[in-house]
């Protein structure tokens, strides 16, 4: 590790701030509550082309604040949590070797579209294993990405098994390589987010499950926003310093807020009765599996302790069940995904709640506190 590590705005390249992204409020909210409990397992964002998917990805990426890693380890380990340390971290530690650490920015790792499974889950070689006797690993992008976000654009057009890899390492937190009979494994939690064009293809319903939640996102519609978005873009082009200082209170804000959140989670409670009733609302529109149960009960919890609360309320439940349920409604891969209407209509029935017509994901995600 350099000895730059808290590398100061001014040598970073410059990103677009996330609290100056005008709209897309679903898609910012989804990424919200997956870096608040990553457990949530990831977003599959699906939408238009030129809709700004990689910039508010890259945005999260540089707003998150700077995490403590053991120096010059190739999978960020955490010198604190045994499980997102190395095999190597772990037995220095137990053998009370003082491990040196240094600050560092949470990464995003951009997979390729033509990656190979040795260049995304890493190689053994298996010459120096067998001539030094020792585990010769180089690890892959999945070892880059722990402790990140681990970004695939276009993943519908990835190959499903590494689509398979990909989302069993996400849901385990650990990579694990075997070849000729040695096998070696390293931490690998992340959160994971794919996006893509639906115009190319949907996910196979079995994939697009494992994802936790799926946001969609449209073109924005609206003249006077359209314009607000490009006077934006072409403002940050002009001059990303001055830009970026001008958003700095607001990225700092949300910064401290996520940082709460994370904190306060561990304490948030959801009543046994909402429970219930998501588990309802899960079988009457035939989710198959436990999943959706799950992901909605944990994506309430982190809005609620994204607005600082530790009671779940039904409205943290209406803004997040879409999200977390819609991709799951798909029996037939022929089929396409519902927008939300169906889940809106059995929520507003099981929690005896009027969901007005024109209330959307979006609207309720802006009442979350991301400022657009």
């Amino acid at each position: 590790m350099s000895p730059t590590a808290q590398t100061t705005a001014s040598t970073r390249r410059v990103v677009f701030p996330f609290t100056a992204i005008v709209g897309q409020e679903e898609m910012k909210l989804a990424l919200l509550l997956n870096v608040i409990d990553p457990k949530i397992g990831g977003v599959m964002i699906m939408g238009d082309r030129g809709t700004g998917k990689s910039t508010t990805i890259r945005a999260l990426a540089d707003l998150l604040p700077e995490i403590p890693v053991v120096a010059n380890d190739p999978f960020n380990s955490d010198p604190s949590d045994p499980d997102i340390m190395s095999d190597e971290v772990r037995a220095l530690l137990e053998q009370g070797t003082e491990i040196p650490v240094v600050q560092k920015k949470v990464i995003m790792v951009d997979l390729p579209l033509g990656a190979t499974e040795d260049r995304v889950c890493g190689t053994i070689d298996i010459e120096k294993a067998l001539s030094e006797g020792v585990k010769a690993f180089e690890p892959g992008l999945l070892a880059k990405a722990n402790r990140g976000i681990l970004y695939v654009d276009e993943v519908n057009l990835l190959d499903d098994h590494l689509v398979d890899v990909l989302l069993d390492s996400a849901a385990s937190g650990w990579n694990t390589v075997e070849r000729e009979g040695i096998s070696i494994r390293h931490p690998a939690r992340f959160v994971l987010v794919g996006s893509g064009n639906p115009e190319e293809g949907e996910l196979r319903p079995q994939l697009l499950d494992r994802f936790g939640m799926h946001a969609e996102i449209h073109t924005v519609k609206e003249p006077a926003l359209r314009v607000e978005i490009v006077e934006q873009r072409a403002e940050f082009d002009q001059n990303p310093l001055e830009f970026v200082d001008k958003n700095q209170t607001n990225q700092e804000a949300l910064q401290e807020k996520i940082v709460n959140a994370q904190k306060l989670l561990p304490s948030v409670k959801i009543d046994y009765d909402l429970r219930v009733k998501i588990s309802e609302v899960c079988s009457q529109l035939d989710v198959d599996g436990l999943r959706g149960d799950i992901v909605t009960n944990r994506a309430a919890k982190a809005i609620a302790a994204f607005e600082g609360r530790t009671e779940v309320t039904i409205d943290d439940i209406r803004r997040v069940i879409t999200l977390c349920l819609r991709h799951r409604l798909r029996k037939d891969p022929l089929e396409s995904i519902d927008s939300g209407y169906k889940v809106e209509k059995t929520f507003s029935r099981v929690f005896g709640v009027e969901v007005a017509e024109d209330t959307t994901q979006a609207n309720g995600s802006q009442k979350s506190g991301v400022r657009s």
